[in-house]
């Protein structure tokens, strides 16, 4: 179990384990998705298909004309070409409202697909086993899993969250989905009392939302099934869920609870991030004072950015002693693994 006050932040990197996207491969989808040059001839793909329905959808929602849509998503079709991330991309494009539009239910769309192809399974094959494909160890959600219950007695297990804060910078809902599964494997629970639990005690942040909220979670936000279709009736609502750096940056409660989630821990974990600046700006206003224990994943940086990333956590956190920060080459899966007595202490 966690016995001390911890945020781990999640990025893309974590989420690829499960065959979901990463940052380049969100934005290439994004990029095939609104090539409409075939549309109308046997090359057409049904991914573009689907899309043009959704924007022509939007257009009479928001009292637009169709092609002013479609002239939209071409922007934004254009501006990804060149960018590294789907939220630095609307960032780029925040001057046209429809692009920015056509990138939400872009982002709403994909993601949605691929929870439907992740690893990551709506349901275990058996009842009681994980719904992971593939060897569960080689996922860190089942290291998050088993960090969380190992030595936790059922009888304190509504307290397994209390020393916990995660911040997710996915748009995906895999962290959700997953953890109940794990306290049924752990504690032979029900799902539905084990999903009561994660989402009463479960606190996550999605700083740039989500693809809506799964059925059980509290709540009034539009919500959608995981993998339960790779178009839901509500995608238009599901989208209005994503937000850009600078909404989430002007709403200002919610980078309070960000921040407080950072300064308040005594440890950081980072898996899977590429240390964007913008991105650490809405975790930090100010350098830590208090010294936290920091450990961070460097897989596939090169060189010049792992130096990067460990000047910027150090400079962040406030890191006065070298032996605080730990790197990680490893995966996140890795990470978490080979580190399970520290995290534990």
């Amino acid at each position: 179990m966690i016995r001390t006050k911890t945020t781990i932040v999640v990025g893309a990197g974590a989420s690829c384990e499960l065959q979901m996207p990463s940052g380049e491969d969100l934005l290439a989808r994004v990029v095939a998705g609104y090539d409409f040059s075939r549309l109308g001839t046997p090359a057409q793909s049904r991914e573009s298909q689907i899309l043009v329905r959704h924007l022509m959808k939007q257009a009479e929602r928001m009292g637009k004309e169709h092609m002013e849509m479609v002239r939209a998503s071409q922007l934004l079709r254009t501006a990804a070409r060149m960018g590294t991330a789907i939220d630095m991309v609307l960032e780029q494009i925040d001057h046209d409202p429809l692009a920015t539009m056509a990138g939400k239910i872009a982002i709403a769309f994909h993601i949605g697909q691929a929870e439907t192809r992740a690893t990551l399974r709506e349901a275990p094959r058996q009842p009681g086993e994980l719904p992971l494909l593939g060897k569960p160890d080689e996922c860190w959600l089942f290291w998050l899993g088993q960090l969380l219950t190992a030595g936790l007695p059922r009888t304190r297990l509504e307290h397994a969250f209390e020393d916990l804060t995660i911040i997710c910078f996915n748009y995906d809902r895999a962290i959700e989905h997953f953890l109940p599964h794990a306290l049924v494997m752990a504690y032979g629970l029900d799902l539905k009392d084990a999903q009561r639990i994660v989402g009463e005690r479960l606190q996550i942040i999605h700083p740039y939302g989500s693809v809506g909220r799964l059925p059980w979670q509290p709540g009034q936000d539009a919500q959608a099934e995981w993998a339960g279709s790779e178009q839901p009736w509500n995608i238009h609502a599901i989208a209005g869920q994503v937000r850009t750096h600078a909404e989430r940056l002007a709403d200002q409660p919610s980078v309070h609870r960000l921040r407080q989630a950072m300064g308040g821990a005594r440890r950081l974990v980072f898996l899977g991030n590429a240390y964007h600046p913008r991105n650490l700006e809405l975790l930090f206003d100010r350098t830590i004072s208090h010294n936290p224990e920091v450990l961070a994943t460097t897989h596939g940086l090169s060189p010049a950015n792992r130096t990067a990333a460990a000047r910027l956590l150090r400079r962040n956190c406030g890191l006065e002693h070298d032996d605080l920060l730990t790197l990680s080459d490893g995966r996140a899966f890795e990470t978490l693994r080979d580190n399970m007595l520290q995290l534990e202490s």
